[in-house]
């Protein structure tokens, strides 16, 4: 007979990311630390796609009111560099420094979410009492509470990742809390999608409030009995905290986290200009069907995840994060060439394959950076939850002034082309897409320069000598 143990340690082994398994952090507990990243692809879902299309579609909500509210949780992105320092240096009797903030985190995302749909609804004229503005300062103070919410969870929970992962199964956690961010959003798209089919007001307070106690309780057995108690005395507490701009000068100084967080600045910059315009690209240049564009997503999503399982290989074989994130971009290239050549030969393979190779490389880029800011060594009085907070800025801000900055150029470039104050040659309506796109693939070659002197002090230092895996994606 085969012994039990020796049947469970293999399917253990078996199991997608069972390496990012330590005596740290065991399997149990990683599993359901990694359900605080299903929330927030939850939230994201509803703020930047589900809530848009029913605030403009079913409210009536003027377009430019919906952008202002959208932009409201982008505008607290940057605080998430500050969100992580104070959970670095938060003292408590208990001893827990990221547990609080990833508590109160949760507790703003689902009062946000708690208070939406009434604003919305007042927002788009079903009033019957009150100032004129209730809706206007509802519907905003909802999306900068679930907003603050979002970036303060991700932050919090990164960071005591983090600090619960060993050096050699950290990369493995960083896939596996992505893989979760995902499906999160996927499963959210689909549901809450399902559900707002029949809309009513009913419906959108039903849907949008049992996502907000859905996030309640996904972090809440997420957190629980993730810190350990470490009592501190009245003396301990008491001590006077460091400045946030002694830690951030310490972050930047005489290391490569200002870099990195550059690279990461323009990088997610080229990769997301495109977010809003590929599926109108699609079908107003192509002419394909909206079932045809909608398959888009699916493609992007496939190619993030094969980046995910090409980052596993050449971390076991030993590749650098910099230098993985250097190929993720020069995939985008590509990507972004198959693209703008689309048009002009009226492929739609290639505008498949090149939505797909953006996915493969804009994950490929997000993991390798992630993976980098989690190992820098940090100094003095910057801690893990600064670096995290720093990549999360830079990336959020970034991902939101791109699909901003993108629309704009597009409608700008275009009503200029069509008119014909472009030239001849350029009256067409793909020019103010081909433009974005080119601006793009600059911003990928700008990346590059930016990464390089990282990848070069990388090759200049000591081989790393442990093992540093990323488990296999299923596929």
């Amino acid at each position: 007979m085969i012994p039990r143990r020796l049947i469970k340690n293999a399917g253990l082994r078996m199991l997608p990311f069972s390496d990012a398994v330590s005596e740290q952090l065991p399997l149990n507990q990683l599993l359901r630390l990694s359900l605080f990243q299903i929330s927030v692809g939850m939230a994201s879902v509803m703020l930047l796609g589900t809530l848009n299309r029913v605030m403009i579609v079913e409210l009536g909500v003027m377009a430019w009111i919906v952008a202002v509210m959208i932009a409201i949780p982008v505008l607290v992105a940057p605080f998430r560099a500050l969100l992580g320092f104070r959970s670095d240096t938060h003292r408590s009797a208990i001893g827990w420094k990221r547990i609080p903030y990833l508590w109160f985190g949760s507790l703003w995302q689902f009062g946000g979410l708690a208070i939406m749909p009434m604003g919305l609804l007042v927002l788009s004229g079903d009033q019957v009492a009150g100032p004129e503005w209730a809706g206007e300062v509802g519907a905003a103070l909802a999306f900068l509470l679930t907003g603050l919410g979002m970036h303060m969870t991700q932050t919090a929970g990164l960071a005591l990742a983090a600090d619960r992962a060993s050096e050699e199964t950290r990369p493995q956690v960083v896939a596996l809390l992505y893989v979760m961010f995902l499906v999160g959003m996927g499963l959210s798209a689909v549901l809450i999608g399902t559900l707002l089919r029949d809309f009513s007001a009913l419906r959108l307070v039903q849907v949008v409030q049992g996502a907000a106690v859905v996030t309640i309780v996904l972090n809440l057995i997420a957190l629980w009995k993730q810190e350990k108690v470490a009592p501190m005395t009245k003396a301990e507490r008491a001590a006077p905290r460091p400045l946030f701009r002694d830690a951030w000068r310490d972050l930047t100084e005489g290391s490569e986290a200002g870099r990195l967080l550059v690279v990461v600045f323009l990088g997610t910059l080229a990769f997301n200009m495109q977010d809003v315009l590929l599926e109108p690209y699609g079908g107003e240049i192509l002419g394909l069907s909206v079932s045809a564009t909608t398959l888009l997503t699916a493609m992007w999503a496939v190619g993030a995840l094969l980046g995910f399982g090409l980052a596993a290989r050449w971390l076991k074989a030993g590749i650098q994060p910099h230098r993985m994130a250097a190929r993720g971009i020069l995939f985008g290239l590509m990507a972004f060439c198959a693209v703008i050549f689309a048009a002009p030969t009226g492929s739609t393979l290639l505008f498949f394959s090149g939505a797909f190779g953006i996915g493969l490389g804009g994950g490929l880029f997000a993991v390798s950076t992630l993976t980098a800011a989690m190992a820098i060594e940090t100094r003095g009085m910057a801690g893990k939850g600064l670096a995290l907070g720093a990549w999360g800025a830079a990336q959020a801000t970034a991902a939101g002034l791109s699909i901003f900055i993108g629309g704009a150029l597009r409608d700008v470039i275009n009503a200029a082309a069509v008119d014909g104050r472009l030239g001849e040659a350029l009256q067409s309506a793909s020019t103010g897409y081909s433009v974005v796109y080119h601006i793009e693939i600059g911003l990928l070659f700008a990346t590059l320069v930016a990464l390089g002197p990282l990848v070069r002090v990388r090759a200049l230092s000591e081989p790393v000598s442990r093992p540093m895996g990323l488990a296999d994606f299923p596929t």
